[in-house]
């Protein structure tokens, strides 16, 4: 980061003298964030765990037509909050069998969509997963809370979707609870699938697990921050890609650490009172969550879980033993930290909505002491921000704002053309800026600026699935 002050100077004073001078990128939107998420609320969210508590067991394998017990009668109450909200629900299946579903099972989600008024197409999912488990996977019958995980993570869908759907967005935001997550996060395949079908342009999908406590198991507290799982070099296309990785950079680069990095900033102008960890690694050591199935699509996603987990109240039969409770149960849980990561989603959720999607970037310079950033027209984008960061840097640093009406009056300064990238029709020319030290994004800015995720300049940045360029093309 030491490097990034001289940079920003060298910048400004090149980008200067060769256009004339450019405001700065547009203040972030904490206030306007503020006044969103104040009514987010942990005592509603206790009352909606202690209400999917009340159905005994969600398993993915109970009952779905019993309407008192079982996971029918879990996602049944769930539509109903949806729709109390004034919210499209649709319910995508699928029928699995698998290892832990030894019988063909009709594996469905419970889903609310926002549409948005401007980019309905460009859509943010909110998950959590509403089945639970006791310490036998395969234990369909037995009582099974599933309190914290993941009834945590399915309240705070349920209130973001009652705070938000009293807004208007841009973009679409859609609210899941998936099923299947402990069966093979099935439920996360079967809404990743959804969205492929419908089209959609998924920015960003936020998966909530385990989101609900504040001290482990080992007696160690902390309700002051949440971590952020995300992959670095991007998993979907990998292959294809891993010779262009290896000769331009993008190991630490996906979208989804870019998702990581936009939710760290954020945390710090919003008033949601928990810090952002990044974890860089797709999940926890050796397990997985349901945005996997959303990153084997090709889209951004990252698992939001606690600072601290508590292995003595997820996935364990109700007991004490040796004078310890286990079992995942309300009283276990701390409502008020909830509260606070619910408000960073929120937050989150608004701000992507708001903002226009990233646009695709790339990067040139080799042995050249300048560097050329360049990206696409983003439909609904009033501007955009070239960011850099040095190599060793975890965080974005300096920024370089072009406003539409700049350069060729399109939105994008003049840069030769290259007929190799005839869709990266803007660009950015960094004078005495050397293309070997730093790695390069370029985000989106709405005409009220909002300001998208970045997308970083290397191979596999793009914030949409892979596809291999085809040939003549």
């Amino acid at each position: 980061m030491k490097h990034l002050p001289a940079l920003t100077a060298l910048l400004f004073a090149t980008a200067a003298a060769a256009t004339p001078p450019l405001p700065p990128p547009p203040p972030p939107k904490g206030p306007e964030l503020a006044a969103i998420i104040q009514s987010v609320s942990g005592q509603r969210m206790r009352q909606d765990v202690e209400r999917l508590v009340s159905f005994g067991t969600r398993h993915t394998l109970s009952s779905q037509t019993d309407p008192r017990r079982g996971i029918g009668a879990a996602l049944n109450w769930t539509e109903a909050q949806f729709k109390s909200f004034g919210l499209q629900t649709v319910r995508p299946c699928d029928m699995v069998t698998g290892r832990r579903v030894p019988t063909p099972t009709r594996v469905c989600d419970m889903v609310a969509i926002q549409r948005g008024t401007e980019r309905p197409n460009d859509v943010v999912i909110i998950t959590g997963h509403i089945d639970s488990r006791v310490s036998d996977v395969m234990n369909a019958t037995a009582d099974a809370p599933g309190a914290n995980d993941d009834g945590s993570g399915t309240a705070a869908v349920i209130e973001a979707a009652r705070v938000l759907a009293k807004q208007k967005f841009a973009g679409t935001i859609v609210y899941a609870a998936l099923s299947g997550e402990e069966q093979g996060l099935l439920g996360g395949k079967v809404l990743a699938d959804y969205a492929k079908a419908q089209g959609w342009n998924v920015v960003a999908n936020l998966n909530n697990d385990i989101i609900g406590n504040s001290c482990g198991s080992d007696r160690v507290c902390n309700d002051r921050q949440v971590r952020v799982f995300s992959e670095g070099p991007r998993w979907q296309g990998h292959e294809a890609l891993a010779a262009r990785i290896r000769s331009l950079g993008g190991e630490n680069d996906a979208p989804s650490r870019n998702i990581s990095r936009f939710l760290d900033d954020l945390a710090g102008h919003v008033p949601a009172g928990i810090d952002v960890v990044q974890i860089w690694r797709n999940d926890r050591f050796g397990r997985g969550g349901d945005h996997t199935e959303f990153l084997n699509s090709g889209f951004p996603a990252v698992r939001l879980s606690v600072a601290v987990e508590d292995y003595e109240h997820q996935h364990q039969d109700l007991r004490t033993d040796k004078g310890i409770k286990y079992g995942d149960t309300v009283d276990e849980m701390d409502f008020a930290y909830l509260e606070r990561v619910t408000k960073l989603n929120v937050a989150a959720l608004a701000a992507i909505a708001n903002a226009p999607p990233p646009p695709d970037a790339a990067a040139e310079g080799a042995v050249s002491t300048d560097t050329i950033v360049r990206w696409n027209p983003v439909a609904g984008a009033r501007g955009y921000v070239v960011r850099w960061r040095a190599t060793d840097a975890s965080q974005w640093g300096g920024a370089q704002y072009i406003p539409v009406g700049a350069g060729d009056g399109n939105g994008c300064l003049t840069v030769p053309a290259k007929e190799d990238s005839p869709n990266l029709r803007c660009g950015l020319t960094l004078p005495g800026v050397r293309v070997d030290d730093y790695v390069f994004g370029v985000a989106s800015v709405s005409a009220n600026g909002w300001v998208s995720p970045v997308a970083s300049a290397v191979p596999g940045g793009a914030f949409k699935p892979y596809s291999a360029p085809v040939e003549g093309q």
